[in-house]
């Protein structure tokens, strides 16, 4: 079991750990709640940033969404797995025709983004961001405020970029988009 995981008799689904409304941020891994601590403002800040930026590149254009940490996406079934990157985006053609549901999205995002909090373990950010990747999200950044660096995975976790300093963070799926790494760390 994970650290800051609760035990339980049973592993839960994806429709009954929606029904449970845990309180605080947690996801939901093999049938298993996973607290997550509160990540801190600095985490905060750089999330709401790349959420800003991109619902400004991708609403006016009609690309897709822009989902937040609240949102959770189905990532497997039986035993579940629900997982909430702290930015994500959803490409219109795999927005349903009557819309985003009311619960979790139904399968991965197609962009992941992780902000690495204080107290993250970096195989657990990586473990996230393979899991993600397994289950279909086209590219992955995982921003790293310690040090200054975007890492960008597409498709398999050896197709990574280190951006850092000067670098120009962009991704094929939302063409034209250009977001210099240095704005995330200012």
């Amino acid at each position: 079991m994970a650290p800051g995981s609760r035990a339980s008799d049973q592993l839960l689904t994806a429709e009954a750990y929606g029904a449970l409304a845990p309180p605080g941020r947690s996801e939901l891994v093999q049938g298993e709640v996973v607290d997550l601590t509160p990540a801190g403002s600095s985490h905060g800040r750089i999330a709401a940033l790349i959420a800003e930026v991109l619902g400004a590149f991708v609403r006016p254009r009609r690309l897709g969404v822009v989902l937040t940490a609240d949102a959770g996406f189905i990532l497997a079934r039986n035993p579940d797995t629900v997982r909430a990157p702290d930015v994500a985006v959803v490409l219109q053609g795999r927005i349903p025709a009557g819309g985003l549901p009311e619960g979790f999205f139904p399968g991965p995002p197609d962009l992941a983004v992780e902000v690495v909090s204080p107290w993250d373990r970096w195989l657990e950010v990586e473990g996230k961001v393979e899991e993600l990747l397994a289950a279909g999200t086209r590219e992955a950044w995982v921003v790293d405020p310690r040090h200054a660096t975007v890492r960008t995975f597409a498709g398999t976790r050896a197709a990574v970029r280190v951006l850092g300093q000067g670098d120009t963070l962009s991704t094929e799926l939302l063409p034209g988009f250009a977001l210099p790494v240095d704005e995330l760390f200012g």
